[in-house]
């Protein structure tokens, strides 16, 4: 007999008059692993909030583990024993894994902690998981991987008979994703619960029963994953996405340049051993961690101010010494939260990169009106007039790349760049880097998880230990993982076939 653990029954939220929620439905039972498949983020925040917190609800009925916690006559602002890992880290850096688990538990209050104690008590949990984590390890010095298993189990010894994963996979490469499933399934075997997140199907299908597709805060559709992709999902963008993947095809570089853009000739520097990579002009290259090492070593070797301790890092041709190039543009990853200065006008932000061209472009108002006037057409003439907090995420987005276009650097690296985002956001993301592609402008995408990435790729090099491990050219992307984003997309091309979803 099925045991319900969460019910939201016809859920109604409001937030400073906004529906954030609207009739919204869904249901999990104990041991079941459940998809959530966000196609925009309307109502994503809120119904976290909700999950976490008890709060006033506009009409609805919230019953978790059998029990009416929440409806719309009465809501008493409780918090629930529901646990929530999100891809930011919830963890306490200076504190261990055991202090982690137990101290930072809600409801504990010894005043006198015996370490020895809670490392015996926290073994099991951690044998069980498979996953080489010690209790006394700092948490500062774990890797991505351990941090998101020490969350999960934090919310098992805390009794979280629901525990929702927030996009895991934009932290957690597809090997680490593997590992993770064997646990959820261990956990799941156990009578736990897990809501699981995620922006692709491909990799829902990997480990949930079933899938909900969430739309402008309701739930669209509930289709078993057993099933192909639902046409449903050919809906609400996510077809015209495909379309402009596939119809705007671009010429790619043969590679066959003099002078690569970019050019890595054993280079080593922190985790990364003997590394050997190679830019042609214009090529669009996803260098995937599948160990989530080497990423921040990237991109302080890429930003400046460091130098590798062996082999060389060449660009156009020359070596980079450790200093702000403006040969190269690092795009963060969520660059619109990273990347523009509030306190700067929008003109300043978008000529911030730029005085290597135009060295009066601070001096004088002319060369800032000849860019306002250049770009009024693409960007808006309004925005140049607003404030950064003003700007929609669109828009904000916009300034991002506009302002690498006009820094002209000879390679983009761009970290993680659709990470978080929802399907329209992708598609401007896609099209902003294609734009920097279509100017003779490099892309080296560095990634965790391949997410979006190859659907604009032209080769995918895979690194682990900081090493390559495997190089794929364009034509081979059919025969990567069938849970690979946008490898239906490649399968059907590879036949002369459309695809069937993402």
């Amino acid at each position: 007999m099925k045991e319900e653990v969460l019910r939201m029954d016809r859920i109604t939220y409001q937030e400073q008059g906004v529906t954030e929620l609207n009739h919204f439905c869904l249901d999990i039972d104990a041991g079941e692993i459940v998809g959530l498949i966000p196609i925009n983020d309307t109502g994503m925040a809120a119904l976290i909030r909700l999950l976490r917190q008890n709060l006033p609800l506009h009409y609805g009925y919230v019953y978790y583990r059998g029990k009416l916690i929440n409806h719309w006559q009465k809501s008493d602002g409780s918090f629930n024993r529901i646990g929530i890992i999100e891809s930011r880290s919830g963890l306490a850096d200076d504190l261990t894994v055991a202090d982690n688990v137990f101290v930072l538990r809600q409801g504990f209050k010894k005043r006198i902690i015996n370490r020895k104690v809670l490392n015996r008590q926290l073994e099991p949990f951690l044998k069980e998981t498979g996953v080489n984590l010690f209790a006394d390890s700092c948490a500062r010095e774990l890797s991505a991987f351990p941090r998101f298993i020490t969350e999960l189990v934090k919310a098992v010894v805390a009794g979280c008979r629901l525990i929702v994963l927030m996009e895991p996979a934009s932290v957690i490469s597809d090997t680490r994703l593997e590992s993770l499933q064997q646990i959820l399934r261990h956990y799941a075997a156990k009578g736990f619960s897990f809501l699981y997140v995620s922006r692709h199907y491909e990799e829902a299908r990997q480990i949930c029963t079933r899938a909900a597709i969430m739309v402008n805060g309701q739930i669209a559709k509930v289709v078993s994953t057993a099933d192909t992709p639902p046409e449903t999902l050919r809906c609400f963008g996510v077809e015209a996405y495909t379309q402009l993947v596939r119809y705007k095809e671009r010429p790619r570089p043969s590679g066959s340049d003099t002078i690569p853009a970019m050019e890595m000739k054993g280079l080593t520097f922190g985790h990364i051993h003997s590394l050997e990579l190679s830019l042609a002009q214009g090529e669009c290259v996803v260098l995937q961690d599948l160990n989530n090492h080497i990423v921040n070593d990237l991109i302080a070797l890429f930003s400046g101010g460091r130098q590798t301790t062996g082999g060389e890092l060449r660009v156009g041709g020359k070596v980079l010494k450790p200093s702000r190039s403006r040969e190269i543009a690092v795009i963060q990853q969520q660059p619109t939260q990273t990347m523009l200065f509030p306190e700067l006008t929008y003109m300043d932000n978008l000529c911030f990169t730029l005085d290597h061209r135009l060295p009066n472009i601070w001096r004088r108002s002319a060369p800032r009106a000849s860019v306002r006037h250049e770009f009024e057409t693409m960007l808006g003439s309004k925005v140049f007039d607003q404030p950064i907090e003003a700007l929609t995420k669109p828009e904000k987005y916009d300034l991002v790349y506009t302002r690498v276009l006009l820094q002209r650097p000879k390679v983009a690296v761009c970290v993680q760049p659709f990470m978080s985002a929802d399907v329209e956001q992708r598609m401007q993301i896609w099209t902003l880097m294609e734009r920097l592609l279509e100017k003779g402008i490099s892309v080296l995408i560095l990634a965790v998880n391949l997410a979006d990435s190859l659907s604009l790729a032209d080769r995918l090099i895979r690194v682990r230990d900081g090493k390559v491990q495997a190089v794929y050219g364009r034509e081979d992307f059919a025969s990567l993982p069938s849970s690979a984003p946008w490898h239906d997309f490649w399968a059907s091309t590879d036949k002369g076939k459309e695809p069937d979803g993402l």
